[in-house]
């Protein structure tokens, strides 16, 4: 390109350039106008969803029941013989405890009369009487699956219902309502959402449990709406509730003044006692389990 040619592109270009960007300007704002006034912020809160895990395997089905036994006589019918007579003493008490332990181990999978059970076989003349003399039994009964909190209904109780996770529900006084809830507090000005949920769980349930907190990042959002829309437009419009999921090491509940009453709960329980509106939106919170 010459350049004249060159010359006469930038010439053009420094007369257009500012006509464009006159008229892509908006409007000039009237002086005194009044501005458009910002949109209210909701009110924040913070919830925790503190959670008590099994303490118990689950209780298997019939099914699971009869595959575990099959599976179990497979695996003694085809197993190689344990030498006890390499690592007992004959004629020693512990040979005589291992006797019995594997005379009840074959006579649970194969019936009466059978392996270590058969009259014929190693230690068959031992009796649990001839432990009991040393202060040995040959049964040692486990602690019972029902515990008594859950034949009495003790919802207060962290040993009640030990194959399922539980939920504490705290009570308190909402205007002239009595609502149950998960521990929930308003979140204070320059507070993270998750030191909010840590020290609503403390001022609320005391500072008397070993709990943990899972994550900074909230695991679920509920939103209240007035009943009816506010006519004040600094008015919150609405209130979130960001759920925070915790877990229970030790301790227990101390209720703050504010709570009347605590109670640990399934996620089929919390149903019957929660609004309608808060059961949805907090039921894919909790496990089925």
């Amino acid at each position: 390109m010459s350049t004249p040619s060159v010359l006469r592109t930038c010439w053009r270009n420094c007369h257009i350039r500012p006509c464009l960007r006159r008229g892509l300007a908006t409007e000039v704002a009237q002086p005194g106008a009044p501005r458009p006034k910002k949109p209210a912020r909701p009110v924040l809160h913070t919830a925790v969803i503190l959670n008590r895990s099994p303490i118990l395997t689950r209780t298997p089905t019939s099914f699971e029941s009869t595959y575990y036994t099959y599976q179990a006589r497979i695996q003694r019918a085809l197993h190689n013989p344990f030498p006890y007579d390499f690592y007992f003493k004959p004629g020693s008490l512990l040979e005589s405890k291992f006797n019995l332990e594997e005379r009840k181990r074959d006579r649970k999978a194969f019936g009466p009369g059978f392996g270590a059970d058969h009259p014929l076989a190693p230690g068959a003349g031992v009796k649990a009487q001839d432990l009991r003399k040393f202060g040995r039994d040959e049964d040692e009964k486990p602690v019972p699956r029902l515990h008594p909190s859950d034949v009495s209904g003790d919802v207060k109780s962290l040993d009640r219902k030990g194959q399922r996770n539980l939920y504490l529900l705290i009570q308190q006084n909402v205007g002239a309502e009595t609502l149950w809830k998960f521990p929930e507090a308003p979140v204070a000005d320059n507070e993270l959402l998750h030191e909010s949920a840590a020290r609503d769980l403390k001022e609320l349930c005391g500072e008397a449990m070993d709990t943990w907190v899972v994550s900074r990042n909230p695991i679920g959002l509920y939103e209240i709406h007035p009943p009816t829309p506010p006519t004040d437009p600094s008015a919150p419009p609405k209130t979130c509730v960001f759920f925070f999921k915790a877990h229970i090491m030790a301790g227990q509940v101390k209720p703050s003044n504010s709570v009347t009453d605590f109670a640990w709960l399934t996620k089929n329980e919390i149903e019957s006692r929660v609004h309608p509106q808060y059961w949805d939106g907090v039921k894919d919170m909790l496990s089925e389990f």
